[in-house]
Formats: structure tokens, sequence, C-alpha cells
């Protein structure tokens, strides 16, 4: 697939002198510092970690290296492990227990399905973005086979897996394609941001991908706002059998609009794309906004309703669980 590209050569999302930018149509932040200010030193000071319900997790890990075709476990926030073409892949693995530098930041409250140091050998892992909740290090570290896994992600954001000892790496720019054997891989656009310091903001890249193979074709959305280009997506790489999209960390909206989708803006993501089922993740881990973590997955399903997506067609999943798909 070939990325739209103006008169001077340069892709749009490319901003002159380097770094990225949001897809046209998408959405803005209209938050000033006060917002921010407000959010950081009394929203998130003030926001209260409700009574976990019970269900939440499987009563034992999957066992992923078992995995069958065309089956998916969830461990948790935006990392999946799934099975499709033959390969066993691994999604944003964020397994730590706090989302950011030296241990600092938000922590979890729901330890992931698998622990890093127990992941079997996987066949490719697909990073979306470098934010710490979905490009974690310590995890990345206790990967014991650095050398021969290779990894897909967004431009830029290859030069900290290199220095992790990641030998095969695969830099991928919207609407690019790979492949490794029967799985194909596209990564697609995304309404987000990129940095992990005070200095780096959106000078790597964030994406969407598909994933398919046999006749299956599964989209990661990373973390993503709504916007226009979803719709592009399904005309272009589209239809989907799933769609993993990210349903929590949606407030206060005057700064979240622009970076992560209501459960709402989910099923509607879903939709424009041409996904038969979408899976709900980016909830139930970690509190990273004041919203309640726990109210999404309801959201999520009464608007699969109210869309005329269908109820049975929102999924979520425990952490742990397995579905085929």
């Amino acid at each position: 697939m070939n990325s739209p590209v103006r008169a001077d050569m340069r892709p749009a999302h490319h901003r002159p002198g380097g770094g990225f930018r949001n897809p046209p149509g998408s959405p803005t932040s209209r938050a000033g510092f006060r917002d921010f200010l407000k959010f950081l030193l009394w929203d998130m000071r003030r926001a209260k970690l409700p009574p976990l319900p019970p269900g939440l997790a499987t009563d034992s890990p999957p066992d992923l290296a078992a995995l069958p075709e065309n089956h998916i476990a969830w461990l948790g926030h935006a990392c999946f492990a799934l099975r499709l073409g033959g390969k066993l892949i691994l999604t944003d693995p964020y397994l730590g227990k706090a989302a950011g530098p030296a241990g600092f930041g938000p922590r979890r409250f729901l330890p992931p399905a698998v622990a890093a140091q127990d992941l079997p050998r996987l066949d490719l892992i697909v990073l979306s973005h470098n934010h710490y909740d979905h490009l974690d290090i310590a995890a990345l570290k206790t990967y014991r086979w650095r050398d021969s896994t290779p990894v897909v992600c967004p431009l830029g954001v290859g030069a900290v897996l290199s220095r992790l000892g990641f030998a095969s790496i695969v830099e991928l720019d919207w609407w690019q394609d790979w492949s490794l054997g029967d799985l194909a891989v596209t990564a697609l656009p995304a309404v987000h941001f990129s940095g992990r310091g005070l200095f780096d903001r959106n000078r790597t890249l964030w994406a969407s991908f598909r994933l398919a193979a046999h006749g299956k074709s599964v989209w990661f959305g990373g973390d993503t706002a709504s916007g226009a280009v979803f719709r592009e997506i399904g005309e272009r790489a589209g239809p989907f059998d799933l769609a993993l999209v990210g349903i929590g960390a949606y407030e206060p909206q005057i700064i979240m609009k622009a970076s992560h989708a209501t459960p709402e803006e989910a099923i509607g993501i879903a939709r424009a794309i041409g996904a038969a089922k979408a899976i709900g993740m980016h909830w139930g881990s970690i509190m990273l906004t004041p919203e309640n973590p726990f109210e999404a997955p309801e959201r999520f399903r009464r608007a699969a309703l109210e869309q005329q997506y269908g109820e049975n067609n929102a999924w979520i999943l425990k952490v742990g669980e397995v579905r085929a798909f």
C-alpha cells in the first residue's frame, strides 16, 4: 500500500524538518496549561481505585506456546498474544509494574496474565509507539530471544530496540507492508502522539497495524483517538475479522479527545474499518486517567447496541482469557 504524498514528495503526516503529525481530519487538543496542571495536580490525585470487580482475570495463565491458529489471548492493557499464519505474535508488551521511567509513573493494579520472564519464543513482536505503557524496556530486556525474534514498529522506534539487543528490526511508515512467511503486516495510521521524555514529542511515529494470513485479518489499534482516517483504513485495508481497539483512558475529554477514544468512539472506529468483531482493550490494568477504570466495558457493550454493531460482536475478555476469532 502507498501513503498519500504531497507535491514535495513528503507524506502529509511527516512534519517539515522532522517528526510526525496526525492525519487530516483528526481531533485536536483544546487543552491549555491550566487544564494539564489541573489534570496532574487535582484530578489524578483525587482519583481513587474502586474495588476490583470479580472475574477480572482468569485463574491460571494461558499457555502461549500452545496457542492454536486463529486464537488470541489478552495479557492485559494493549498486550495480546495471537497465532495467525502459523506465527505467534505479541503486541505492545507492557508487562511491568509502572508505566514510566526508572519505575516511576502510574502503577498497574492488576498483574499481566504472563510475566515477561515467562514469555515463550515468539515469531514476531509488534510495537505501536514508544509510550511507556506500550514499549516496556524492562520486559523487552527480559525477553530471551532478542537475537532472533523480529520486531515491527513505526519509523524512529527502532533505535531503542537496537540498544536493547534486538537484531531484526523492521521500521514501517503508514501504508507500508512487510511479510513473514504467510503473515502480511501493514502499518496503518492512528490518531495519537509519541514521546518518552520532555524534548522528543512526536519525533517518532505511532501506528496501528493490519495482520493478515490465510484469509483472516486482524487490526491492532495501539493507542488512538477517533478520526476521519478510519473510514479510509476500512476502504483501503479492510474489512477485518477482528479489531483490537482501546476503550479506556478518555477523561478529561478536553485533554484526551485528541489521543484516546471513548468506548462509544471505539465502536465507531470498529464500524468504520469494517471489523466484524472488536475486543475492547487499554482498560482494567492501570489508571492512566481519573475515570472509573471499570466503567468502559459496559459503555462499550451499550454503544455496540446503540450503534447497531451488535452486543455479541463487542468482546470484553478477562485478563488471561483465550478466544478463537
